[in-house]
């Protein structure tokens, strides 16, 4: 069984992806540096939460795509 997120962290983890798209890739690190500069005042936990939520995301994304081509049903990506 996985843990929980709770609802916020996701909240605010798509809508940092989905705001900035192409910023964020599936490492941890980097991903995590990326939100240290853009969002102050936030606890190390609660940033650690986000940044892992945000590698997921992408990685599902990443997934859903690539299974979406192989069975031809892919739209163009937005850019």
């Amino acid at each position: 069984m996985g843990s929980i997120r709770p609802s916020n962290i996701k909240r605010i983890a798509v809508e940092l992806v989905e705001k900035n798209q192409g910023v964020f890739n599936e490492n941890f690190d980097k991903n995590r540096a990326i939100l240290k500069t853009s969002l102050s005042g936030v606890s190390k936990r609660t940033l650690n939460l986000i940044a892992g939520y945000v590698t997921r995301y992408v990685l599902k994304k990443q997934s859903r795509l690539k299974k979406e081509i192989e069975e031809g049903t892919a739209t163009a990506p937005a850019s």
